[in-house]
């Protein structure tokens, strides 16, 4: 089995501002606070009224939703959301 070396990807604060970005496009109203936490780790606060009255799993699924192309394949920019605080203001 041969050993694969992966790049470093594109810096924290680039990939954390393609986050905010992803998401303000399913949110445009939305606050978003996007935080590094380590390659490829992040934790994200977004306040919107698209919120209200929705369950947290369903809060979360927005967000999530948003950012899934950043997820995705096989060296994404987005390894893990350490946390996810979704609020109504």
């Amino acid at each position: 089995m041969a050993l694969q070396i992966l790049n470093a990807g594109p810096p924290p604060e680039d990939v954390a501002e393609q986050i905010r970005a992803a998401i303000a496009g399913k949110l445009p109203e939305a606050a978003i606070e996007v935080r590094p936490q380590g390659p490829g780790h992040f934790e994200i606060t977004v306040t919107d009224v698209a919120f209200d009255g929705l369950n947290r799993v369903k809060q979360q699924q927005l967000v999530y939703g948003a950012i899934t192309e950043l997820m995705a394949g096989q060296n994404p920019a987005v390894h893990a959301i350490d946390r996810l605080e979704c609020l109504v203001p």
